[in-house]
């Protein structure tokens, strides 16, 4: 797994839209890099909805908020209009999972990412990492703690 102080691996993955993100083109910006398992399942559901109410809290961190799963852009592109998230959900589907190997959270039994936060800086280094398990939900205070080890944005 990827660890705290070393520099994220650049991926370029489609978004929910199929447009393709690519984090090297990011750098300059923090990026809350958020996997998780699979779409419409009943705690990743819960959870995307938990961060879509934290996006004041994100965007006054000038952070950028990724979410990447194995799912399909065209799952994703349901999900996401279902539940009104407004931010982008990563397609790490084919590949499969070659995002989340890339980051050592890919589980190769049940084929999803595991439930696992990066928070990188604006030069491309990890800042801050959280896991919790599959059945959990991440707590909403464990992302406000990581946030604010970013500076401060400029005006």
């Amino acid at each position: 797994m990827i660890e705290i102080g070393q520099f994220a691996p650049d991926f370029t993955l489609n978004n929910q839209y199929g447009e393709a993100v690519t984090l090297a083109e990011h750098l300059g910006r923090p990026v809350a890099l958020v996997f998780y398992p699979f779409a419409f399942s009943s705690v990743c559901t819960g959870e995307m909805c938990q961060l879509q109410d934290m996006m004041d809290e994100v965007q006054e961190a000038d952070a950028l908020l990724l979410a990447v799963s194995t799912d399909s852009q065209y799952v994703l592109k349901a999900f996401s209009r279902e539940e009104s998230l407004e931010f982008d959900l990563l397609s790490d589907f084919w590949p499969h999972g070659e995002t989340a190997r890339a980051f050592g959270v890919f589980d190769e039994t049940t084929g999803m990412a595991s439930r696992t936060t990066f928070l990188i800086d604006a030069d491309g280094i990890v800042l801050d990492r959280f896991t919790s398990e599959i059945t959990s939900q991440r707590p909403v205070e464990r992302y406000r703690e990581a946030l604010a080890k970013l500076p401060a944005p400029t005006a």
